[in-house]
């Protein structure tokens, strides 16, 4: 038995992933036509994360959702995937090219109607949710957009999500730069000041996994 995280050689992640994803067709396409975009595609969540997102979805018996940086919509069509017929999606991003394959991909999987997307700054669609009276009515959020405004988006989810509700934030352990000292730009600070923020945060129950690029995990107490 090991009192460590087993470390995934290649092999043993090319194992891993053989023996655990269940990838449906859809997301199958997305990943590759998203990996042909170079090293911007690398923003993709990767398929084992998907996955896992939509099981917490079936545990949840989840139905509103708020995901913050949508990119090419691999991550919200994994959710979109496991939500019932009813269950909704509200995607946040700015950018009309990367959206614009992710609305082709949702309507090529038929789930096009779960996911209401709203291209615009999201402090802005957040606050105007709470402004709205929305306030605890979500059940799940995922933020993976831009990191320097990390600790603002889970300011706002966290008011947007009901007792109960689960934030995910991704990139938490952006690609090794946060144990690195010599490493103070702008977006690293900010992952490091959210981590540490986050586990001391008494209004969530926290885990951190060490799936994709770092993924936290919060409960809303």
């Amino acid at each position: 038995m090991s009192q460590e995280t087993l470390e995934l050689t290649p092999s043993l992640y090319d194992y891993f992933q053989q023996t655990t994803l269940r990838e449906p067709e859809s997301l199958k396409r997305l990943r590759a036509k998203t990996h042909k975009m170079g090293q911007v595609g690398r923003m993709q969540i990767c398929p084992e994360q998907g996955q896992f997102m939509g099981l917490l979805i079936e545990l949840m018996d989840a139905r509103n959702l708020v995901e913050v940086g949508t990119f090419t919509g691999y991550s919200a069509l994994a959710c979109a995937l496991a939500l019932p017929d009813d269950g909704k999606i509200l995607a946040c991003d700015m950018n009309v090219e990367w959206t614009k394959m992710a609305r082709q991909a949702w309507e090529e999987a038929g789930v096009a109607h779960k996911i209401d997307l709203r291209l615009a700054p999201a402090t802005e669609t957040l606050s105007a949710l709470l402004d709205e009276g929305k306030a605890g009515s979500f059940d799940m959020a995922f933020i993976d957009a831009d990191k320097k405004n990390y600790d603002e988006y889970y300011e706002l989810c966290l008011k947007l999500l009901r007792q109960g509700g689960v934030i995910l934030v991704d990139n938490v352990l952006w690609g090794g730069a946060v144990v690195d000292p010599e490493i103070q730009d702008e977006n690293t600070v900010a992952i490091r000041a959210l981590n540490k923020k986050m586990q001391k945060d008494e209004r969530i129950t926290f885990s951190m996994l060490p799936i994709g690029d770092g993924l936290s995990l919060a409960r809303k107490r």
